[in-house]
């Protein structure tokens, strides 16, 4: 009896850890996904945990080609800054704001996604108060793996 005791509050413990391991900057489908269909219009998420005792005062997300995004939720406390392209087409979104440790914020936007079956990769650049910036943009794909989105 003991032993299945042990084991199950073992297996609780590892279930209640699990997400604070895996914890990054992620982009996925509202339904928190990482696949969609191609030529949909979709709602994404980007979620940005804190991961150090520091604050994140900027998030910058790389919008990758072919994706059209069209807006945005209003995110409070924070204000956007977009770079777009010579077709218009939004290719960064930058978020300044802050997000204290031990949070995290999560920032809404809709898109369309490209015509053709494919990979999105969704790069962030989150800054801490020091100035440090975490690439979660696959340059160190075991510690800091950017987000793919599998377009079927």
């Amino acid at each position: 009896m003991q032993k299945i005791l042990v084991s199950k509050v073992l297996t609780l413990s590892a279930a209640l850890l699990l997400p604070f391991a895996a914890a990054h900057a992620t982009v996925r489908t509202e339904a928190g996904l990482s696949e969609s269909a191609a030529g949909k219009s979709e709602t994404y998420r980007l979620n940005v945990p804190v991961e150090k005792e520091l604050a994140t005062t900027q998030v910058r997300l790389v919008v990758p080609a072919g994706v059209g995004v069209s807006r945005f939720q209003t995110t409070p406390g924070f204000a956007r800054t977009l770079t777009r392209n010579a077709d218009g087409l939004v290719t960064e979104v930058l978020w300044k704001g802050q997000i204290e440790p031990m949070e995290y914020a999560r920032f809404f936007f809709q898109a369309l996604n490209p015509a053709q079956p494919g990979e999105l990769v969704w790069k962030v650049y989150q800054t801490y108060a020091d100035g440090s910036v975490v690439a979660w943009d696959d340059t160190q794909p075991d510690k800091t793996p950017a987000s793919h989105t599998t377009v079927k």
